[in-house]
């Protein structure tokens, strides 16, 4: 993801830990546009989760994925509100196929 401050504008009031920990993911993911780049990653910070069931030290991660899909809806909503349940629908079925 490109950064352009809005992240750093969406984010500021959040813990230090959390903060960074969304930044890194957000800067990790390669998708051009903020929208995808947020949800892109969201699901890798939930694979994270996924991948270690139980262990306390993902606990992070599993905020950072909140964090960065509450982050993706909002900016779909600024972008292109009337897009806003088309994408929603679209992350959920990305994170749970067959939904």
């Amino acid at each position: 993801m490109v950064p352009d401050g809005w992240l750093d504008r969406h984010t500021s009031r959040a813990p230090a830990a959390l903060r960074e920990r969304v930044g890194e993911y957000a800067l990790a993911a390669s998708d051009a546009d903020r929208v995808s780049a947020l949800a892109a990653a969201a699901q890798a910070a939930l694979g994270r989760v996924l991948s270690h069931p139980g262990d306390r030290s993902a606990a992070l991660d599993l905020l950072a994925a909140d964090a960065l899909i509450t982050l993706a809806l909002q900016s779909q909503a600024e972008a292109a509100p009337e897009r806003l349940e088309e994408f929603a629908i679209s992350v959920l079925q990305t994170a749970r196929p067959g939904v």
